[in-house]
């Protein structure tokens, strides 16, 4: 069966860019069909789902699939590559895009007439950067991936403001133009931006190395490593859960991906740079996790958790061993599920009760029962507690730092592990235990009636004719005289929180598919013949 995907899938690889960029164009021009877009964009995420998981079955064995697009001759056409690593985070990327447009749709966000058309082409996006062979295209699909998200934030960011937003567009406006200066300076010492030409080019001349670093540099700042990393912690908390969700899942992760191919083909995994790579990387723990404590929402926690789980993410590239890019390979696909499913259940209170300030919440665990459940089994895997996959992914990052003698680095890691249950606890304690405010019922009134009616009104101004036919959501959800979160809020953080279950229980599974992934990094031989066509 391998073999046949083999054969089958690679012609098929530009129809998972062209298809989302082509429904989101239909999704666009179908302004008063709201049922219609909601079908359009879940058939096609459920598609891209069900292609990365065929994909991820052929290059299980390592096989590496190519496709010249267009069938031009290598150097002229642009390669689309796919390996187990490509493959799995297209998986686990296209799993958020559902998760969070049936929150968005719950939310009644998501009849915004542009919100699943933007959300399509941003897959496009990265399905694109993912797949692609030659540094400079990644350039153009990850602004591909930006122009969508500038629509997203714009639409959702009721919090954003003009000063977020400046700093949003500003930053990656930045981080774009050096990410171009960097692959400029690479074609201008190497000759080519082709990644099978590129391979070990950094590790023989000085002169691409220095202009690998500069595309690196870039990268980082869009995966919010520190010392880069202020953008994300004021913009991602101003935006709304379900575009949080989606967005932690897919920039970041999207550039971490960058960092360990480019590393693995250009720099051939140089040993020399790699002490640069783990003291960055125990930075970003700690700053992460430092920050976290000091925050007083639940989202700002959640964002600045996510730049301490960037920092063991990438001690995989710092190690660069079998056991050390199988860890953090596993961590990369476990972090995505389990902080979407964080910022989802804590989304859903947010949604509902009109507040992520934990001094204004409290007493969820009685009032919310499925939604405690759901945020304790995510926590609990972030913070890296067994049976969950957190546990295996710390266990075994710690594990390969301890190999290579790095017992800094495994000191660090376990300390922020430690921060980092610290700050699961305070949103527990203040927003799931105790009594709850007197006038929570009131307050989450009162936003229901201000924030639904906000949607509709926008919803209605961006149809072509606007009409009174909209109908404002249910009331919230009332039950026995309470509010209550929605049972389709609920649903998609429980979802990935069973992922994370599963993952953690079956972690064999992931962690194959990690070995795998690490495998091809490790030796890029396999891919670098892929790219070239030989």
């Amino acid at each position: 069966m391998t073999a046949e995907l083999a054969e089958i899938l690679p012609p098929l690889l530009p129809a998972l860019v062209a298809g989302p960029l082509m429904l989101g164009g239909i999704g666009a021009v179908l302004r008063k069909h709201v049922g219609i877009r909601h079908a359009i964009s879940l058939v096609t995420l459920s598609l891209m789902l069900a292609a990365s998981i065929l994909l991820l079955i052929a290059t299980h064995d390592g096989t590496v699939l190519a496709h010249q697009v267009g069938g031009w001759d290598y150097g002229i056409s642009i390669p689309f590559v796919v390996d187990q690593l490509s493959a799995a985070v297209l998986m686990i990327i296209s799993i958020l895009g559902i998760a969070s447009s049936l929150f968005a749709m719950a939310t009644h966000e998501a009849r915004a007439r542009f919100f699943h058309p933007f959300v399509l082409i941003l897959m496009a996006g990265v399905a694109g950067a993912l797949m692609t062979g030659d540094i400079f295209n990644f350039f153009v699909f990850i602004e591909v991936m930006l122009l969508p998200s500038y629509g997203l934030l714009a639409m959702m960011g009721a919090k954003l403001g003009a000063h977020g937003a400046r700093v949003y567009v500003s930053v990656n406006l930045m981080a774009s133009t050096l990410l171009l200066a960097g692959i400029a300076l690479i074609y201008a010492t190497a000759g080519t931006v082709n990644l099978a030409e590129l391979h070990g080019a950094a590790a023989e001349d000085p002169a691409v190395a220095v202009a690998g670093g500069v595309v690196l540099t870039a990268i980082s700042i869009k995966a919010a490593v520190v010392p880069v990393h202020g953008w994300l912690t004021r913009t991602y908390p101003m935006t709304s859960p379900a575009v949080t969700a989606l967005f932690s899942g897919i920039h970041t992760k999207v550039a971490i991906y960058a960092l360990y191919r480019f590393y693995s083909v250009i720099y051939d995994g140089d040993d020399r740079f790699l002490w640069v790579a783990l003291l960055v990387t125990s930075m970003t723990m700690l700053v992460g996790v430092l920050g976290a404590i000091g925050e007083k929402s639940t989202r700002s926690i959640l964002v600045f958790h996510m730049i301490s789980q960037i920092g063991y993410i990438l001690i995989g590239i710092g190690l660069f061993t079998g056991l050390g890019l199988t860890a953090g390979i596993f961590y990369l696909l476990h972090h995505m599920i389990v902080k979407a499913s964080l910022f989802l259940s804590t989304g859903a209170i947010e949604e509902t009760y009109g507040s992520s300030q934990i001094e204004r919440l409290g007493g969820m665990l009685k009032r919310e029962p499925l939604i405690a459940v759901t945020f304790m089994i995510a926590a609990l895997s972030l913070a890296g507690l067994p049976p969950f996959s957190g546990f295996v992914a710390k266990f075994a990052i710690i594990q390969a730092t301890l190999e290579q003698a790095h017992y800094w680095v495994a000191a660090v890691a376990v300390l922020v592990s430690v921060f980092t249950l610290l700050s699961m606890l305070k949103i527990w304690t203040g927003v799931f235990m105790g009594k709850a405010p007197d006038d929570l019922e009131d307050r989450a009134m009162a936003y229901q009636e201000r924030m639904h009616g906000k949607r509709y009104l926008r919803s209605e101004a961006q149809a072509e004719t606007p009409t009174l036919t909209i109908i404002p959501p249910e009331d919230p959800t009332t039950q026995h005289g309470r509010v209550k979160v929605p049972m389709k809020l609920i649903v998609p953080g429980m979802l990935l929180a069973a992922v994370t279950v599963f993952f953690g229980i079956g972690a064999e599974l992931l962690m194959s598919i990690s070995e795998v992934a690490a495998e091809n990094l490790l030796n890029p031989e396999s891919y670098v013949d892929a790219v070239s066509g030989a």
